[in-house]
């Protein structure tokens, strides 16, 4: 029996673009490992080689992005262009089985688009910012002119799954399709934290872009709040917001308490985490961070904002907390309550390795290879 041939197009894949670039490659790399063949279409950004084999095959178009952290909309543009041209190329060379799509925009165009001239039918994989209203301050002005192409990209895909039930819940709304859920995954073996220990000091982590929606100032002026308490910061991530995120900790006299590294790799992020306690991410909008599933798994505590999927990672007075968007007073109680006492920190820590276990990757991967056994089945009526 032949092996399953899937192309899969995105437009973030790491080392470019944040957590669902990652979730892409987590879902690539899976699959392969089951034995399907996998191809990935993907931005070219940088000195990046533009082709990388290996067990996942990564191909690299020039879309004209400029940031690893960033799309815009010219970028957005090149990438259905050039995925279409290069796409169609690939299909007719190495006749993919089935295309499996990250974000409805700009992939989901490009997959659409293939879709009409091959045939070849897509399973399309939604983000939070692939919804009207998902993430306002990112997609508002876009989605203006964009909106009334998008359901023909919903109504077209064989299958569409969101990342969190609440990605899902409000692309009901909006597109009136079957949604499945499958959440983001990790590898709980990989992240196996071991002993689980508090630091002295304790160090929170901030891992995610510097911009509005994932309210980085936040970060600082709550623990501009706490300097009573011991404890050290690290914040991940690059973006236009950093000058400010600087300036507030200068103001605040804190340039010995927080370290900014700028952008790192996806394994240096794994190397912050096992070296910190508390995950802060102050979101005001999130479909479900990554970041929060590789926290849980490597048992750190949460401290999140109420915003989309990031309910579905916090077991409140468990293993976390969730705290209304922009409340600065929750944020502080809550994380005083774990930096002022050891004990219901390491408590809190080793809790969330136990919810880690529903976001299991190997479940992510065998919902989706289950998912893809299922399209081509009822596309061939066997």
């Amino acid at each position: 029996m032949s092996k399953i041939r899937v192309l899969t197009l995105t437009h973030e894949y790491p080392p470019v673009g944040g957590g669902g670039g990652r979730v892409a490659q987590d879902i690539a790399e899976g699959l392969a490992n089951r034995g399907f063949e996998v191809w990935v279409l993907t931005a070219h950004y940088g000195d990046l080689p533009t082709r990388q084999d290996g067990d996942v095959t990564v191909r690299r178009i020039h879309s004209g992005r400029t940031q690893p952290f960033r799309a815009g909309i010219r970028a957005m543009l090149g990438y259905v262009i050039g995925a279409v041209i290069q796409g169609y190329s690939i299909i007719r060379r190495w006749k993919p089985d089935i295309l499996h799509v990250h974000f409805a925009v700009p992939a989901g165009a490009a997959a659409w688009l293939l879709h009409l001239l091959t045939g070849v039918p897509y399973m399309l994989t939604v983000h939070l910012g692939d919804v009207p209203g998902g993430v306002p301050e990112k997609t508002s002005g876009w989605f203006r002119w964009v909106y009334p192409f998008t359901p023909l990209i919903w109504r077209k895909a064989a299958r569409v799954v969101a990342v969190s039930e609440f990605t899902r819940r409000l692309a009901k709304k909006h597109y009136d399709v079957p949604i499945d859920v499958v959440y983001n995954g990790v590898d709980l073996k990989a992240m196996d934290p071991g002993v689980i220990s508090v630091n002295r000091p304790p160090q929170v982590v901030f891992a995610g872009r510097f911009v509005e929606q994932k309210n980085p100032l936040q970060v600082v002026r709550t623990l501009a709040g706490l300097q009573h308490l011991d404890w050290k910061c690290v914040m991940l991530g690059d973006g236009p917001l950093r000058p400010l995120v600087e300036k507030e900790i200068a103001v605040n006299h804190l340039q010995d308490r927080f370290r900014l590294p700028g952008w790192v790799t996806p394994e240096e992020v794994l190397n912050y985490f096992r070296e910190s306690d508390i995950l802060f991410l102050p979101s005001r909008s999130e479909g479900l961070p990554v970041v929060g599933v590789q926290a849980c798994a490597l048992g750190l505590a949460l401290v999140l904002s109420r915003a989309g999927g990031c309910i579905d990672l916090v077991e409140e007075n468990r293993n976390g907390f969730l705290v209304e968007q922009d409340d600065g007073e929750g944020f502080r109680n809550a994380l005083s309550l774990l930096l002022s006492s050891p004990g219901v920190l390491q408590g809190y820590r080793r809790a969330s390795r136990g919810v880690a276990d529903k976001f299991d990757l190997e479940k992510v991967i065998e919902s989706y290879s289950r998912m893809i056994e299922n399209i081509l089945r009822d596309k061939t009526g066997t």
